[in-house]
């Protein structure tokens, strides 16, 4: 062959191989034209079905906070733990015990039940679902580092309490709906009551996944997770709402009550400050609450309020013309009414008394008196006036409307039995709800727990506004009653309620429980409580203590009483309110008010009498009860003079009598 020939059959290769790279190149230009333009559509959804998953993701519920924007439930994003045990088996090569030892640190289920899980013939099984943040960080580190790649962790919103089971059953609680959303739906307290306002939203979005098909949810968590719902601030104070809830926690200790409920409310604007429920046994880890905790007794619950009703009672006589402030009445000690004998708690009689001695004292004769005096239908008219008979009204689930005598058909002896607080039943609310108009100029606020509700973006979506629910007694009468409430306080039965330096009126209560199933009243079980408000001369608070059935002891007066005052101390010192001036001066005061009362007795057991002279009201009455005497005060504020001389001596039980000015 010569050279030109081999030249030419090179030529011919050459343009057979670039004929043959060119059919290639147009045949891969027109499969990628095709791709790109005709069967775009097609190849898309294919890569998608491959790569990206459409997943069903909930946005948090609303936070709610209190009225100091401090959280009181918010959600917070954790992990639920999932595992595919027959890849566990068939491809990891791993055995549910040995990942039992790995998970069983960081969830709620035992290591037998998640062996058990592991076990099941599946490729999907729940092993735990909201961890809390704690086990929810510890049990990703765990997966990662044990390069367990069947067990999946999924983002889920999990409501949270960060103060614990601090205002439990007026928050509420929420749980998983029908179709297994988790924290989806509202099922006590405000969070069922707000479910409508602040509910979780479902966004559908499409999730990215890895090579091993697993979803990337991190790189789209911030963007389908933030707080998209509205929010609530609650008129509650948490500082106010511990005080409380610790203030019953020692009465539940020291009482072995079966429950404890208290209210404090701001008269002015009905403003519930803190509302405050304890149960026997009830556990202190939200966590573990029982559906029955969070029965939120002190709007759901009705009593027959006793003593506390007198002076409601007293009140409307007082407004109705019915009764006079200087109205006398002899106490014989027993009264009767359509054949029944009514008693005073003591079985004593007071001889010639008037309202003040009869609300101080809680005298049953005097105040049946001054019922069936009244009347039933005009006494029913004032009561239902200050809001008993019906619901208040207030944002909360189930509020008890209470029961009242129909005054068509109300006998005199059913007059008689409601003047003293029985027969009738209320709920704790109503209670405070009706004391607020004392405390306030007759004046009666609407209770209410929400402040406001705020959109996601910050504006305004609803403002509560205070609304007065009418003004069922005039103003002078609120302070008649008021003054002797105060005195009732200082110098009555509510002494144990006495906040030193500050003046506050209240009432004490001791009232058999309802037997609701039979009928009638349960023998030896009682509800002791004290309602109060101050201070008088410009009341911050009306608060209610109401402790069920105590075990010992279950005078409202011995009970009830110290756990206002208790809390009221605190409250004085938190708002810092200025102590009660007095007409005393400094040098009226140093006559003895500088040098501490002790008790002293003579060998024969006598008890030698000090100068009580400059001594406050709570000083000297605390001398008396130490020393064994019976206290027979006049008057108010510091000792300006005493019957009994100093150095005198008296004997165990021998009576005292020390005149008292402010």
């Amino acid at each position: 062959m010569t050279v030109q020939q081999a030249r030419k059959q090179l030529d011919e290769y050459a343009l057979r191989w670039f004929a043959f790279i060119f059919v290639i190149a147009s045949l891969i230009v027109l499969r990628y034209g095709y791709i790109q333009i005709v069967a775009n559509d097609t190849y898309s959804k294919r890569f998608s079905n491959q790569f990206i998953t459409d997943r069903v993701l909930q946005s948090p519920r609303g936070t709610i906070f209190d009225r100091n924007g401090n959280p009181l439930a918010l959600s917070v994003t954790v992990n639920s733990v999932s595992a595919d045990p027959t890849m566990m088996r068939v491809v990891a090569k791993k055995t549910p015990e040995e990942v039992a030892d790995v998970l069983a640190p960081y969830v709620r289920i035992s290591r037998e039940e998640i062996i058990k899980k592991l076990n099941e013939d599946t490729a999907f099984v729940w092993i735990d679902r909201l961890l809390d943040v704690p086990n929810s960080n510890g049990i990703e580190a765990a997966i990662k580092e044990a390069k367990f790649n069947f067990i999946t962790l999924h983002k889920e919103s999990r409501r949270y309490y960060p103060n614990d089971t601090l205002l439990a059953q007026v928050l509420g609680f929420v749980g998983f709906n029908e179709d297994g959303k988790a924290d989806a739906e509202g099922k006590a307290g405000l969070e069922a009551d707000l479910d409508d306002v602040i509910r979780s939203n479902e966004v559908k979005v499409s999730i990215y996944n890895d090579t091993a098909g697993r979803p990337v949810f991190e790189s789209v968590q911030s963007q389908f997770l933030p707080d998209q719902e509205k929010s609530v601030n609650l008129t509650i104070d948490t500082t106010v709402q511990f005080i409380a809830e610790r203030a019953l926690d020692k009465a539940m200790a020291d009482t072995k009550a079966r429950s404890a409920a208290m209210i404090i409310m701001d008269p002015k604007t009905g403003e519930i400050l803190a509302m405050a429920n304890k149960n026997r046994g009830m556990s202190t880890d939200v966590n573990k609450l029982k559906f029955e905790d969070y029965r939120n007794n002190a709007v759901v619950s009705i009593y027959e309020p006793g003593s506390t009703f007198k002076p409601i009672i007293a009140a409307s006589a007082l407004a109705a013309g019915k009764w006079q402030l200087d109205t006398v009445y002899n106490d014989t000690g027993t009264i009767l009414i359509d054949g029944h004998t009514i008693k005073n708690w003591d079985g004593k009689g007071r001889g010639k008394v008037r309202l003040l001695d009869i609300l101080k004292y809680s005298i049953n004769t005097g105040m049946v008196y001054l019922g069936t005096t009244t009347g039933g239908d005009i006494l029913t008219d004032y009561v239902k006036r200050f809001g008993f008979g019906k619901a208040t009204g207030i944002e909360l689930p189930a509020e008890g409307d209470g029961i009242l005598f129909d005054p068509k058909t109300m006998s005199k002896l059913d007059t008689a039995t409601m003047s003293i607080g029985q027969g009738s039943a209320v709920t704790p609310l109503q209670m405070v709800q009706a004391y607020g108009a004392l405390a306030n100029g007759g004046k009666m606020m609407k209770p209410h727990i929400i402040k406001s509700i705020v959109n996601p973006d910050g504006s305004t979506f609803r403002e509560a506004q205070d609304i007065e629910q009418g003004q069922p007694i005039p103003e002078s009468i609120a302070k008649q009653i008021t003054d002797i409430l105060e005195k009732e306080v200082s110098e009555g039965g509510g002494h144990k309620a006495y906040v030193e330096g500050y003046q506050f009126a209240g009432k004490t209560g001791t009232a058999q429980k309802l037997d609701a199933e039979h009928g009638g009243y349960l023998n030896g079980r009682y509800i002791a409580s004290f309602i109060g408000y101050g201070p008088v001369e410009d009341a911050h608070f009306v608060a209610l203590v109401v402790i069920d059935d105590p075990q010992g002891t279950y005078y409202g007066s011995q009970i009830a009483a110290p756990v206002f005052q208790d809390v009221m101390s605190q409250l004085v010192r938190y708002y810092k309110l200025s102590p009660t001036r007095s007409k005393h001066n400094d040098k009226d005061k140093a006559k003895g008010g500088t040098n501490v009362l002790a008790v002293h007795r003579n060998k024969d057991g006598s008890v030698i009498v000090p100068n009580f002279v400059g001594h406050a009201y709570g000083e000297v009455r605390d001398w008396v009860h130490e020393a064994g005497l019976t206290f027979k005060p006049t008057g108010t504020g510091y000792a300006i003079s005493q019957d009994e001389g100093v150095g005198s001596t008296l004997e165990q039980g021998e009576s005292i009598t020390v005149h008292f000015s402010r």
